[in-house]
């Protein structure tokens, strides 16, 4: 087994002038806190948005005011408004859009980006009409970059305040994963790789379907035997998709899997599950996006999950159930009813009685 280097091996190399240029684009809250953790990690950042107030509100408050209050970017962080200036001559691109806007900023990007450029995917999602993960999106439209992914449970707010975090990268060759684990490893940021692109983008995209409903039992004022439930049977479906997809068992057990799905099913920090908490309370999916302010991933998911389920066979009746609750204005309480009463099954198919 290789033993990767520590933290304070990693330090040293850095003072031995091993920067890397990373660019980031994408400068929402988690974009923002990732640019945050590489620009001390001793890297030369640079961020750059669509949203023209946005790279304005970086430059001149160096602070993401409405995302992320009270957290300061480092003097080093350069923000550009030209796509292209963030594009040429880097290491490492990173895509921190919200999932659909992927395709559109990778357009953006396609006429800047040399063969073999490494692009490291940090957002979470299913394209609903393609049912194209967001590296099989970079992947099309980016065919000569080499697409990784890193996911785990991790909020921005946290990793901006250094408080200690765990990810994943996915890539399909260890020498890039390796390399993106030594840019974004940091003293209170581990990063763990592994060959399952797959697995780590599905457990990161169906957990969101999973968290919106969570919220909406919290909403409803139900109590921690109901949640547990929810989670357990919630890894089962996610697990039971993702492997049918070509992922793997153990990714769903790991970080993006139960891990990320842990926190993003009990956090506050979470849109998704504060979006299902207003549902559970009565507000219509209207009201909840409008009081959120920003993108629920979830429910962009949550159709291109069913999609996904119905054209391979798999069972996900908590994914069906949420989907009937967002866009057939089914009641949570029926929601609810009809998942408790549904027909009784062994837990698990594998096991049997001899």
């Amino acid at each position: 087994m290789v033993l990767r280097k520590s933290w304070e091996q990693k330090k040293i190399q850095m003072e031995e002038n091993i920067m890397k240029k990373i660019s980031f684009l994408g400068a929402g809250s988690w974009g923002t806190a990732l640019a945050i953790l590489c620009a001390n990690n001793g890297h030369k950042v640079t961020m750059w948005s669509k949203i023209k107030a946005e790279t304005d509100m970086l430059r001149e408050q160096r602070e993401h005011v409405e995302r992320l209050p009270g957290v300061k970017l480092p003097d080093s962080i350069e923000i550009v408004d030209e796509i292209s200036a963030a594009c040429q001559e880097q290491d490492i691109i990173v895509f921190s859009v919200a999932s659909p806007f992927v395709r559109s900023t990778a357009e953006l990007a396609k006429p800047y980006i040399k063969p073999g450029q490494i692009i490291v995917n940090v957002g979470k999602g299913i394209e609903d009409n393609t049912l194209m993960t967001l590296c099989e999106i970079l992947e099309d439209v980016l065919p000569e970059a080499k697409v990784a992914v890193l996911s785990g449970p991790s909020h921005a707010e946290e990793v901006s305040k250094e408080m200690p975090t765990t990810v994943v990268v996915g890539a399909k060759d260890e020498k890039t994963a390796t390399f993106i684990q030594d840019v974004f490893m940091g003293k209170n940021f581990r990063v763990y790789v592994s060959p399952d692109i797959v697995g780590i983008e599905l457990g990161g995209a169906l957990k969101n379907v999973i968290a919106l409903a969570a919220g909406i039992l919290d909403g409803m004022g139900l109590g921690d035997n109901t949640k547990a439930a929810l989670m357990t049977r919630g890894i089962v479906e996610i697990s039971r998709l993702g492997m049918e997809l070509g992922g793997r068992m153990e990714t769903f057990f790991g970080l993006s899997g139960i891990g990320d799905l842990i926190v993003t099913c009990t956090s506050t920090h979470s849109r998704n599950h504060n979006c299902g908490y207003l549902l559970g309370k009565g507000k219509t999916l209207e009201e909840a996006k409008q009081e959120i302010r920003q993108v629920v991933e979830g429910v962009n998911c949550a159709k291109a999950a069913m999609k996904l389920a119905n054209k391979h066979h798999v069972s996900m009746p908590i994914v069906e159930q949420i989907n009937a609750v967002l866009f057939d204005n089914k009641s949570t309480e029926q929601a609810l009813k009809d998942l408790i009463l549904r027909e009784r099954v062994i837990e698990y198919q594998s096991l049997s009685w001899k």
